[in-house]
């Protein structure tokens, strides 16, 4: 912890954080380069092979993967050689996504380490596939929820519903405190 009379680090409050997400809103179109070799993209860019084959995508996240969502899968890649991680996750305030943070940060982050390209995907591009990207420049490059926040909304609109913003929050908390104490 932190030293005496310091108060432990608390994530910014969701309103702190819905003001970062909702100013300065534009038009982002369907895919857009938010981190040096990942994009964040909607549904039908994910399923635009030529698309996919112009930006040198090598891996693929479906936050959406699911018959009832985005029924892509690693069938529908076979004939482009991408590798694909289905994450299925409804966009719900109910739905913890946040068991997929690390699994999914690790498939993002071996992919850049191998000079890949990654996408990552659900229905809008906004809410599931953004918590996804977050938490793994989080996890992964060491930046804070802010951070990570400001990142991304500088190439492409996002808005995760009020759950996943909370499990990102309750993310951001554990990271500061594991950063902390590894450097005591």
């Amino acid at each position: 912890m932190g030293g005496e009379g310091e108060e432990p680090y608390e994530a910014p409050p969701l309103s702190a954080l819905l003001d970062v997400l909702l100013k300065n809103r534009h038009n982002t179109g369907p895919v857009n380069l938010v981190w040096p070799g990942l994009y964040l993209s909607n549904a039908s860019a994910a399923q635009d092979k030529v698309l996919l084959q112009d930006l040198g995508v090598t891996h693929i996240v479906n936050a959406a993967h699911g018959t009832q969502r985005i029924d892509t899968g690693p069938g529908y890649y076979g004939d482009t050689g991408v590798a694909y991680l289905g994450v299925e996750a409804d966009d719900s305030k109910d739905c913890d996504i946040s068991i997929f943070f690390c699994e999914t940060a690790e498939f993002i982050d071996s992919a850049l380490t191998q000079n890949g390209v990654v996408l990552v995907h659900c229905a809008r591009g906004v809410s599931r596939s953004a918590a996804l990207v977050l938490s793994f420049l989080m996890i992964k490059r060491g930046l804070s929820l802010m951070e990570a926040l400001h990142t991304v909304r500088k190439h492409r609109n996002i808005l995760p519903n009020a759950g996943f913003l909370n499990q990102l929050r309750q993310l951001d908390t554990s990271l500061h405190q594991h950063r902390t104490e590894g450097s005591e």
